[in-house]
């Protein structure tokens, strides 16, 4: 079977064959956890803001207009489902962010220095969680998700150099953060 793009499929969706919306899921769905996942480290929640997102997809599949993207397009609901869930639960990161040092591990590293480096990587859990959502989000959406400064920008509906900003601010107060933390120490 031949490959159908996403805007494809989408368009289907809109004309009622919902039935291709489950297509787009499995594609994205993998996509949208790990999204969610590095926002607030927790593995139910992201899991229930990814079906969420696609429940706004069905509701708004009219809102679709086909003229973009729609892994775009997908990305700002899930960004609108994602601060909707905190700001209804007036949830706020205060707690550690756990599991950002997987992405830097490295077994030849002796037993000082380990322990070393997990200190390090606790710190910038701590600087990490700090951090306002936004700051949060756009740091998780260059450097995690490996995404371009072209498709963030695309996301969080501004230029490709107001991206660049925000990310170059959210690094500052990220190394603020750790600063002030690593002198407490």
């Amino acid at each position: 079977m031949e490959s159908i793009s996403d805007n494809a499929l989408m368009t289907k969706v809109k004309e009622n064959d919902l039935d291709q919306l489950g297509l787009l899921f499995e594609r994205y769905k993998k996509v949208l956890f790990a999204f969610f996942y590095n926002m607030n480290r927790d593995a139910g929640l992201s899991e229930d803001l990814v079906q969420n997102t696609f429940m706004r997809i069905l509701k708004y599949r009219n809102g679709f207009k086909g003229d973009g993207e729609f892994k775009v397009w997908m990305f700002h609901i899930a960004r609108n489902v994602s601060h909707d869930h905190f700001r209804k639960n007036k949830w706020r990161n205060n707690e550690d962010i756990n599991n950002w040092s997987d992405r830097l591990g490295d077994d030849t590293l002796t037993i000082d220095k380990k322990v070393a480096h997990t200190e390090e990587m606790s710190l910038l859990d701590v600087a990490i969680s700090r951090l306002d959502e936004e700051k949060r989000e756009v740091l998780t959406l260059s450097k995690l998700e490996g995404k371009k400064y072209k498709e963030i920008g695309d996301i969080l509906s501004c230029s490709e150099g107001a991206v660049k900003v925000k990310v170059f601010r959210a690094l500052q107060a990220l190394k603020q953060e750790y600063s002030s933390l690593q002198s407490r120490v």
